[in-house]
């Protein structure tokens, strides 16, 4: 293939994830055909599928790269041993937050389609590997913040509390036009508040039951 022809591919490549990730925005997955995108794009009903088989393949095109820079800012977190483990799980939190809310016409793209259970080894779709991912490292971080003794099923217990928390706050802001900077600004007191009950009301149940444990 040609330098001009590789060069035409891949403009005819991202002209297609432009056209999915707006239509997908603005209407939902389900709602959209492999057609209506192609046609949004410039190109034919089959040339799409010269790019991609289908639309999960689209689907993780569009989210896997994001997603995988958001797993890497994470991670990097945790790996801050400088940084005592609540200010890591705050850290982490607020990172999940901005990104989501940074992505607010994606964001139940990123996450909600085709999702399946966070804490599930073997996700049958690959996008759900890294999105699982991802909650394991809330886990590992609220983990990191509780007693050494509590068990792995109430630190499972506590995550979920946890990722409901984030994603109740984003079900709230996705569909708000304000701009990125100033809604962040005017919520960061309620989102780190919302962080620290959730970490001191672990804390203190996990701690009970370890004293009943023992008792």
């Amino acid at each position: 293939m040609s330098s001009r022809q590789e060069m035409r591919a891949e403009e005819t490549k991202r002209a297609i994830l432009t056209a999915a990730g707006q239509l997908f925005g603005e209407r939902g997955y389900d709602a959209v055909t492999m057609r209506e995108i192609a046609k949004a794009a410039g190109c034919s009903h089959t040339t799409i599928y010269l790019y991609f088989k289908d639309k999960e393949a689209l689907l993780h095109h569009l989210s896997a790269g994001p997603l995988d820079s958001l797993q890497g800012e994470m991670e990097a977190i945790l790996q801050d041993q400088t940084v005592a483990p609540e200010e890591r799980l705050a850290q982490i939190s607020r990172t999940f937050l901005h990104f989501c809310l940074s992505n607010r016409t994606m964001y139940r793209i990123f996450f909600m389609v085709k999702a399946e259970r966070v804490d599930i080894t073997g996700p049958s779709f690959d996008l759900n590997r890294t999105r699982n991912h991802l909650f394991s490292l809330l886990r590992q971080a609220i983990g990191e913040c509780l007693p050494p003794d509590v068990t792995e099923e109430r630190v499972l217990a506590y995550a979920r509390i946890l990722f409901f928390t984030l994603h109740g706050i984003l079900a709230t802001y996705t569909e708000s036009t304000e701009p990125l900077e100033q809604l962040i600004e005017r919520l960061s007191p309620t989102f780190d508040l919302a962080i620290s009950v959730v970490v001191t009301g672990a804390k203190q149940t996990a701690q009970t039951g370890v004293e009943r444990h023992a008792d």
